[in-house]
């Protein structure tokens, strides 16, 4: 018997760097990724990254030689590569402010059903923190500490 889908759900999202090293401690430091596991594979190194969710998708940091920071261009206007779902938003934009990061001012959408700002990381990667009333809801891995 067949399985009733092809697909069930997103594995991971890459994300380019030229530095992994630096890449690892900026998403750590301020993103609340956890290194789970660092190797090399193909001529370069891969580092799998977690988030405190318990089914969260993983990010994985791509060494390359190639600098070529990621966003989508649409309608001539970037875009972010990546959402990164924030559980309190304004907390998120004021801590990433704190930090020294150079972050968009927050907006929202409809009458405040989803707020987001975008951000890049140290390599220029366009990124989006976001919430919204229909994020998923999830428990905690244990071995997550909280800030």
């Amino acid at each position: 018997m067949s399985p009733t889908f092809a697909f069930s759900r997103i594995g991971y999202v890459y994300v380019p760097t030229t530095r992994i090293d630096e890449s690892i401690a900026w998403y750590t430091e301020n993103l609340d990724f956890k290194l789970m596991n660092k190797f090399q594979d193909r001529g370069s190194y891969i580092a799998v990254l977690h988030h405190p969710h318990q089914h969260s998708i993983a990010l994985l940091l791509i060494e390359t030689e190639d600098k070529q920071p990621l966003e989508i261009m649409r309608n001539g206007k970037p875009f972010p590569i990546m959402s990164i779902n924030c559980p309190d938003i304004e907390y998120t934009h004021q801590f990433m402010r704190d930090k020294g990061l150079m972050v968009e001012d927050l907006q929202t959408l409809g009458s405040g059903e989803a707020k987001y700002f975008y951000f890049r990381d140290h390599e220029g990667n366009l990124l989006e923190a976001a919430w919204s009333i229909w994020d998923p809801q999830d428990e905690l891995k244990e071995d997550f500490v909280r800030r």
